[in-house]
């Protein structure tokens, strides 16, 4: 009955996905309107003549809205299944991207690419993304690291120490560089505005790799939320999994953001909600924790554009003004069910 039951609402998450890609694509911060949108958007599909339909929407539906919502769900399922990752290996829900300071170690890395003229050279700014997300991450892990256990607290202090650490320095390059202080907003506050298709097909290339990668390892992932000694007698590589996973998952984010900026607690809410709802087998949770980030994220995109046209919120404010209250919330009944 329960099995019957996920496959049900993992049927109607589905759904709920296609509707909101479909709501992205037709509405925005300009002035055509949704029946021109829709027009542009479903004539191709059904082999009828655009020709009644102006240049400057099919541009807009086509080059701007398609690939932007697209990147969209790629970066909400991929900074989700991150979450969900760094959740099991660090065994703590706490555990994200943001907070553990991959993002800001990738935004510094973008940051720096912007301030030396590399956002033109091929690699340049998610290459430099990928070494400051790795560098966070072996920073944090070394910090909390004792013999071969990482203590969480420490962990999750070490990762808010980096975040503070890697602010502290994108602040003082948009001193020193206040011609490009523009550009160095974008990244710390998250938006979508200038995404393209080669934004989509390069995030999407590490999404599926990193998708495919932590659902062959959910069982060891599984494990691993037991107790190290635990996955070590199931016959888990402890080390070895815990390394292709930060790998993958640092690679997801820095990619993720060094096109769209910081963008925060998708990878900490939705897993969270997922496990509260699915319970503790990654397995189960993989694909709702895809679904969930893809319309938490999607979601957060459409509120920046339509909020205040024409002008556009960033979406990494929207993320974190859905998050923040929707965690502490969910903080709060978990503080109640302990004191029953």
């Amino acid at each position: 009955m329960k099995f019957l039951k996920n496959n049900i609402t993992l049927i109607l998450l589905s759904l709920l996905c296609l509707v909101l890609i479909f709501i992205s694509c037709i509405v925005g911060s300009g002035s055509i309107s949704v029946v021109d949108s829709i027009k542009a958007l479903i004539y191709p599909l059904i082999g009828k003549d655009t020709e009644e339909i102006n240049e400057g929407v099919k541009y807009i539906i086509y080059n701007i809205r398609i690939p932007r919502t697209l990147f969209a769900a790629l970066a909400g399922a991929g900074l989700s299944i991150c979450g969900l990752a760094f959740q099991s290996i660090f065994r703590n829900p706490l555990s994200d991207p943001y907070i553990l300071g991959v993002s800001s170690g990738a935004s510094l890395g973008a940051t720096l690419a912007i301030v030396l003229g590399l956002e033109n050279i091929i690699f340049g700014i998610s290459g430099m993304s990928f070494v400051f997300a790795f560098l966070s991450v072996i920073i944090i892990i070394k910090i909390a690291s004792y013999g071969n256990r990482i203590h969480t607290t420490t962990l999750l202090l070490a990762g808010i120490s980096i975040n503070f650490l890697a602010s502290a320095f994108i602040s003082l390059l948009m001193i020193i560089n206040q011609e490009q202080i523009e550009k160095i907003v974008f990244w710390t506050m998250g938006s979508l505005s200038n995404i393209n298709y080669s934004s989509v097909i390069g995030v999407s290339i590490a999404v599926v790799m990193g998708i495919i990668c932590i659902t062959y390892h959910a069982r060891d992932l599984n494990a691993l939320l037991i107790d190290t000694q635990t996955a070590k007698s199931l016959g888990v590589n402890v080390e070895r999994t815990k390394r292709i996973i930060l790998l993958i998952c640092t690679l997801m984010v820095a990619l993720i953001v060094s096109e769209s900026g910081v963008i925060g607690f998708i990878g900490l809410v939705v897993p969270h909600i997922v496990r509260l709802i699915i319970g503790l087998d990654n397995r189960r949770m993989i694909p709702f924790s895809i679904l969930g980030g893809i319309i938490f994220m999607i979601t957060s995109d459409v509120l920046s554009r339509t909020i205040m046209p024409p002008s556009e919120i960033p979406v990494g404010s929207i993320t974190a003004l859905i998050g923040s209250p929707f965690f502490i919330y969910l903080l709060f009944n978990a503080k109640k069910r302990l004191k029953q």
